[in-house]
């Protein structure tokens, strides 16, 4: 098998720290970069547009956009010009979002999973020629004006899911899945959902791509590199789904005292409270660790494998490290 690699990264990043990121991986030989376009941060289609300048091979992707606080209509325009704009290097990251994310602007997630399928089928209509009147639960609303005045093209679409009926929803239906795995080691029960819709809908798992999506947190000290994934976890870990942190035997209100330390200020405190158990959610260490972990996703049947944020104490170093010491091992391995 042919192992494939991809970063992801927030897009509360500025473009200078995001183009040294997208150039390390790059040079890295990275195959894939997506950058979040969480709601109240900056623009990641405006981000991409400017980072297609500045790569040559990468692809670029936004994960996720949601058809609530962009429609539909307006998200297949996005990715038919950065499609047109890139030659043919974007990727879509399409999913219901976040919840809490939208109520800031008073936006309600009535139908998550109703409401990402009819968005899948529109837009792909959209972007290939047809009007989505013609498509059946493509959701309402479009009379026959309603199509896109620019040439076809074919857009990856990729499903941001959790929820087992979202995977297996991207299963029977999406070009790609992006499904975060809290701990790692979630990726066989993931894939298995996902591997389940595609087979009830006439595909095989071999149909479309599943990146195993970890939080990586890589450095020569693993001292370090632990800190680093540590402090993550500490800010976002009482936020995580409780059906994924059982999954590793933790509960919400495990982090509690971890987040207590961090609103106070005090950094040590919240990474001491981050127990080994907790740690193993993500991937973190020195390459040598990073590379066994990977293995063992390798030996699970994982042929793409995703990093996220934080990447390390030193985002760009720690990528260049990933090219340098961890790829060619586990390109060798796969």
């Amino acid at each position: 098998m042919t192992a494939r690699f991809s970063l992801r990264v927030n897009n509360d990043l500025d473009l200078a720290a995001l183009t040294g990121l997208a150039v390390a991986a790059e040079d890295a030989g990275i195959d894939q970069l997506w950058v979040s376009n969480d709601l109240m941060m900056r623009s990641a289609p405006a981000l991409l547009g400017a980072l297609f300048q500045k790569t040559t091979r990468l692809h670029l992707g936004i994960g996720i956009m949601n058809p609530y606080s962009v429609h539909p209509a307006e998200l297949a325009m996005i990715a038919s010009t950065l499609q047109e704009m890139s030659g043919g290097r974007f990727l879509l990251g399409l999913g219901a979002g976040s919840a809490e994310f939208l109520s800031w602007a008073g936006i309600p997630q009535l139908k998550p999973l109703t409401d990402t399928r009819a968005a899948l089928r529109a837009i792909r209509a959209l972007i290939e020629g047809a009007r989505p009147a013609d498509v059946e639960g493509a959701g309402d609303g479009w009379n026959r004006d309603a199509y896109l005045r620019l040439p076809a093209t074919k857009v990856p679409i990729y499903i941001g899911a959790m929820s087992p009926r979202m995977l297996a929803f991207a299963g029977a239906e999406a070009d790609g899945v992006l499904a975060l795995l809290f701990p790692p080691e979630h990726y066989t029960t993931a894939s298995e959902l996902v591997a389940a819709g595609a087979d009830k809908a006439g595909r095989s798992l071999a149909d479309l791509d599943m990146p195993a999506c970890v939080w990586l947190a890589l450095d020569e000290d693993r001292e370090k590199a632990d800190r680093a994934l540590a402090l993550k976890l500490a800010y976002y870990g009482a936020a995580f789904s409780p059906y994924l942190l059982s999954r590793a035997g933790l509960v919400q209100e495990d982090f509690t005292p971890a987040l207590d330390a961090l609103r106070e200020g005090d950094e040590d405190a919240a990474v001491s409270a981050i127990t080994p158990q907790m740690l193993s959610l993500g991937i973190s260490g020195d390459p040598d660790a990073v590379i066994q972990r990977c293995r063992e996703l390798q030996a699970r049947g994982a042929t793409h494998l995703s990093f996220g944020p934080p990447l390390g104490p030193d985002p760009v170093a720690a990528i260049e490290l990933l090219g340098r010491r961890v790829l060619p091992q586990l390109r060798r391995t796969a």
